[in-house]
């Protein structure tokens, strides 16, 4: 699959991709909500025979207005490229987003983007969808231009679990701020999954006869401090079911950066310099000091014991997670 991060003006869309379905977005989490977007838009190009393409903004625009509160990804664009290319779409394209592109027109946006640059046959989005500088195009507007430049334009509803509560990336990231990660995987669709290179630590965990794969999780990062079961996948493919501590290491340092340690489950290789990625499953406990090293590993061995119990009758919740996290 193709990544662009490129605008109309720096780079010609290749022509196998022009004329294709789009469906446009931030789509942070591709969580089930989304998918009901995403999936009209790859049936709209079956359909069609052309290419299906997501449209969606790098950095999160959030992120350019308020600096000094980024959000909480679910997923960073290299991990929401894949969770895309695994649903079918030919190209990702991530545009630039900054204040100079806030302040174009609605008009400007799809004459010269989605008609002109993406020749785009056919546009799918959420019904609340809003562009164009002051937030002044919407459904009604992005309809009309569909009409007058040549390309079908469909609105998809909010999607609903079945408890009737529109599925939102707000209100999965309040989950993971509580630790309620089977909770998240049931509004995502698949198992809430972080990646990041393997760092090298303390080696506090090789001493204790737990030797942890180490990774820092950026600032903004909202998940809940605590113990997880968790499934690990290295650079090369390879799984591993482990325990996973995320948080400040209360018991060996008084004001440690927030980190992820895991332990992988009978494994014994170097992992440093790795991009890997883990997959939560449950959460345990919360992050606790305990009196000495002599009660903590006597906690991680429990941990452990609990940790492999649940993992042990685990099974894919969709086809994405099966890709993800299996």
């Amino acid at each position: 699959m193709t990544v662009f991060y490129r605008n109309e003006t720096k780079e010609p869309l290749p022509p196998e991709l022009e004329g294709g379905v789009v469906a446009i977005g931030n789509f942070d989490g591709v969580h089930r909500g989304h998918r009901s977007v995403l999936e009209r838009a790859l049936d709209i190009a079956r359909q069609r025979g052309v290419p299906a393409l997501v449209l969606t903004f790098e950095p999160h625009p959030r992120t350019v207005f308020r600096p000094d509160q980024p959000v909480f990804r679910l997923t960073p664009a290299p991990l929401k490229a894949r969770l895309l290319e695994a649903m079918g779409f030919r190209s990702v394209i991530e545009y630039p987003f900054d204040r100079a592109f806030s302040q174009r027109s609605a008009e400007d946006f799809v004459s010269s983007i989605l008609a002109g640059w993406l020749k785009a046959c056919a546009v799918v989005t959420g019904f609340d969808f809003h562009f164009g500088r002051a937030r002044e195009g919407g459904p009604a507007f992005l309809m009309e231009a569909g009409r007058r430049h040549g390309f079908e334009v469909s609105l998809v509803d909010a999607f609903r679990d079945e408890g009737a509560e529109v599925i939102s990336s707000s209100r999965i990231r309040d989950l993971l701020s509580t630790g309620e990660v089977a909770e998240a995987a049931g509004q995502l669709g698949y198992r809430y999954t972080v990646e990041a290179e393997v760092i090298s630590g303390e080696k506090l965990g090789r001493k204790l006869g737990y030797p942890t794969a180490n990774m820092q999780l950026p600032p903004e990062a909202g998940l809940r401090a605590g113990i997880y079961a968790v499934r690990f996948r290295r650079q090369n493919g390879a799984l591993f079911d482990g325990v996973a501590s995320y948080g400040r290491r209360p018991t060996v340092t008084e004001n440690g950066a927030p980190l992820l340690e895991t332990f992988l489950f009978d494994f014994s290789d170097s992992l440093y310099g790795e991009l890997c990625s883990v997959s939560f499953f449950g959460f345990l406990r919360e992050e606790l000091k305990f009196d000495g090293l002599d009660s903590l590993v006597a906690q991680m061995k429990r941990d452990e014991e609990e940790a492999r119990a649940l993992l042990s009758g685990i099974s894919p919740l969709s086809e994405l997670d099966a890709t993800i996290a299996f």
